[in-house]
């Protein structure tokens, strides 16, 4: 029996969900019921895809985006974890930590009765170079598809000493045209902008894409809203155990030096990202762990 038939065998779901070989040779899990559709890659337990029934995707991934192992994915649902953006100690630690590239592993599939279907996944630490691994920790993530769209990341301090905690599901949504987009949620609150060298600023009214963004926003609430003129609807964004947001859209220029994006890519994408950065980065004490939840509806 290979590795496919004994994932199948122990995590499959008759006519609801199967693990086989993707794009590149990775393995993905694809999930389909009666009210929405997604597929998972193995590698960093990446999201690929999302749609609830009978509607467009929620979820944007760049036509060219690379497949090969080791490498990050443009778009979909990266993991950014257990530290966002540059390492604060070491420079030469890559950026948003190991998670996104690193493979884990299925441990445990359910069909609930309310028709949704759930699967986790556990980073297999035995598998990630040993000078990444900066402190003990384990995560698990579990994902729930139905007519939305739940991401819980578990982060638990296996150390014996605190750790610094900093993390972001760096989800990439589809909108129809990011020009005519509006996210509402975040007016008052401040935030970090990285295209003026981490000024701290405060948000006046929605937040607008109109150049390229690239901001931390700092104490956000518990609900956003990325209303979209052009597809007609509204994509709300619930999280708990998160304290900052993440918005960026890299605009023409940027994008086209990514290499990754796609052509004319960032009009159609937008990154506003559940996390806890900078200010907001958690300190988890010996033993102890912490739950980051976001979910993601169509209203």
């Amino acid at each position: 029996m290979n590795q496919y038939e004994q994932w199948n065998q122990t995590f499959g779901i008759a006519n609801i969900l199967h693990v086989d070989a993707g794009k590149g040779g990775l393995p993905v899990v694809h999930i389909h019921n009666a009210l929405g559709e997604a597929t998972i890659a193995l590698q960093g337990a990446h999201i690929l895809h999302f749609c609830p029934k009978g509607e467009q995707p929620i979820i944007w991934m760049s036509d060219d985006a690379c497949f090969a192992a080791k490498k990050s994915l443009r778009g979909g649902v990266p993991i950014c974890w257990p530290w966002f953006g540059a390492h604060e100690d070491n420079a030469k630690l890559p950026a948003h930590g190991y998670a996104r590239t690193s493979d884990w592993l299925p441990t445990a599939s359910q069909q609930h009765d309310d028709g949704t279907t759930s699967i986790r996944f556990t980073l297999n630490h035995d598998a990630v170079d040993s000078g990444l691994q900066v402190h003990p920790l384990r995560v698990d993530l579990d994902i729930r598809v139905g007519s939305s769209l739940n991401i819980r990341l578990n982060t638990t301090n296996m150390g014996a000493t605190e750790y610094r905690l900093s993390e972001a599901l760096h989800t990439y949504f589809h909108v129809g045209d990011v020009e005519k987009v509006q996210i509402k949620g975040l007016d008052g609150c401040d935030y970090l902008d990285k295209t003026a060298d981490f000024q701290r600023k405060q948000q006046q009214g929605a937040v607008t894409i109109h150049q390229e963004v690239d901001r931390v926003y700092l104490d956000t609430p518990a609900q956003l809203c990325i209303e979209d003129e052009a597809l007609k609807r509204n994509i709300i964004i619930e999280s708990t155990g998160s304290h900052s947001a993440v918005v960026w859209n890299p605009w023409q220029e940027t994008a086209q030096k990514m290499g990754d994006l796609g052509q004319a890519g960032y009009q159609h994408m937008l990154c506003v990202e559940t996390a806890n950065a900078a200010d907001d980065s958690i300190l988890l004490g010996a033993g102890n762990h912490h739950i980051m939840e976001a979910t993601y509806r169509i209203e």
